[in-house]
């Protein structure tokens, strides 16, 4: 089981929107819980991550979310970001074959148009750490540990295209 760690910052529908992706993998037994990132207090985003059994932390830091985790492997999102077909098999296999090793797992990301070419430019300038779109080993976000390059998992996240 894991923990899906959301930074909450484009408002309640986008937090929505993904919390509703997660479904399938909630009744697929994949995923166990969720914790909402969020820079600021915000009554909307606290309603929508109570009544979704979320927890809410007042803070962006992946490695905050990761204090509050329930389970050791982390799925790491934006709001507004949505799995794409398979991805619940593809995480399953992953954490249960031996991911552990390397601690990091990337989905794909799709996007369309000059969003999708701006945030690929911006991936290849960031360091190398988790960013979301990741499954990552809670150890990782909590000790700082370097990592290497990432394994590309065969499955897809997409941004919802209301959210950009």
């Amino acid at each position: 089981m894991i923990t899906v760690l959301i930074r909450a910052r484009r408002g309640p529908e986008a937090l929505a929107v993904t919390l509703s992706a997660l479904v399938p993998a909630v009744a697929a037994g994949l995923v166990a819980d969720a914790v909402i990132l969020t820079d600021k207090q915000d009554d909307a985003v606290d309603r929508v991550a109570d009544a979704s059994g979320a927890t809410l932390t007042v803070s962006s830091s992946w490695a905050d979310g990761a204090k509050v985790a329930r389970h050791e492997w982390l799925l790491l999102l934006d709001d507004g970001d949505i799995p794409q077909e398979g991805w619940i098999r593809v995480l399953e296999r992953f954490v249960g074959l031996g991911g552990h090793r390397a601690g990091l797992g990337r989905l794909r990301r799709h996007g369309h148009g000059i969003h999708a070419l701006i945030d690929a430019m911006k991936t290849l300038l960031r360091r190398r750490g988790p960013r979301a779109g990741d499954l990552v080993h809670r150890r990782i976000l909590l000790d700082g540990a370097r990592v290497g390059a990432p394994v590309r998992l065969p499955a897809a996240i997409a941004r919802d295209p209301v959210f950009g």
